[in-house]
């Protein structure tokens, strides 16, 4: 009887240690995934500096002035979070992720008992922390330097909404991460990044900019993103939600088979 018992436990019992090796090996990685970038200037200082710097030369600079019915310093507290946090998921897995395949890192990690899904959870869980850390940043420099004023909940709603950005970015940075070698990614990404944010009307307003880069901004991730932070505000430009989510969805899903299409190609040439 005491054996029937103890064999029907087992499989339970291992599934629980399974999930509890699974836990601690995600929280492993994460940890030295957070100790690679912090220590890395290039992207801790890149990516929590530069928003903060253009939103004191573009937004503070131009306090008391207003546009889309708030004031500068709110309207590109939602536009320099969004760039912000597009450039810690875009650099976070997608130089990571070249260069670590460039390294050979993935065929280490791939000989190790550490299930492949950690490896790229570790990294979106620091995709979004660093994202935290820049959004809180710019949200102390908005209210302590810029006068900024919101209730509560709309501080809570604009922190939240530019938090759920870095998906869909982290995937894109994924898509790159496996489409570029180690060498060509931080220039490519930079190339694509920059022009990217400008004409999305993450930079300076988006009414301020010539009506043809106005009409192509629509076809960009960015301006949707940028749209839902500024719907918060209620600076955004009168689109629907949904169709700014839906694009969104779909970028994501696009650039998720691009990245995966880029994984089974690897797995192909390691493996054969």
């Amino acid at each position: 009887m005491a054996l029937l018992t103890n064999r029907a436990a087992s499989p339970v019992a291992d599934s629980g240690k399974g999930r509890g090796r699974r836990a601690l090996a995600f929280l492993k990685e994460a940890k030295y995934e957070f100790l690679k970038l912090w220590r890395l200037p290039v992207y801790s200082l890149s990516t929590l500096v530069f928003p903060a710097m253009f939103y004191v030369i573009f937004g503070l600079t131009f306090a008391g002035q207003y546009t889309a019915g708030v004031s500068l310093t709110t309207y590109m507290l939602a536009t320099y979070g969004a760039f912000g946090v597009i450039g810690c998921a875009l650099f976070g897995f997608g130089v990571a992720v070249a260069v670590e395949r460039g390294q050979g890192w993935m065929l280490l990690k791939r000989a190790s008992p550490m299930p492949p899904l950690v490896y790229f959870a570790a990294k979106l869980a620091m995709a979004l922390l660093f994202s935290g850390l820049v959004i809180t940043m710019l949200f102390s420099l908005g209210a302590l330097v810029g006068g900024v004023r919101l209730p509560v909940l709309g501080w809570l709603q604009l922190f939240l909404t530019l938090l759920a950005g870095a998906l869909p970015f982290s995937m894109m940075g994924l898509a790159f991460g496996y489409l570029l070698g180690p060498n060509s990614a931080p220039a490519v990404l930079n190339l694509v990044y920059l022009p990217m944010a400008f004409v999305s009307g993450l930079w300076i307003p988006i009414d301020v900019l010539p009506q043809a880069i106005r009409q192509f901004a629509p076809l960009l991730p960015p301006y949707h993103y940028s749209q839902l932070a500024l719907g918060t505000i209620g600076a955004d430009r009168g689109g629907d939600p949904l169709l700014h989510l839906a694009v969104l969805a779909g970028y994501t899903l696009l650039f998720l088979a691009v990245a995966l299409v880029g994984y089974r190609r690897d797995e192909g040439r390691t493996f054969g």
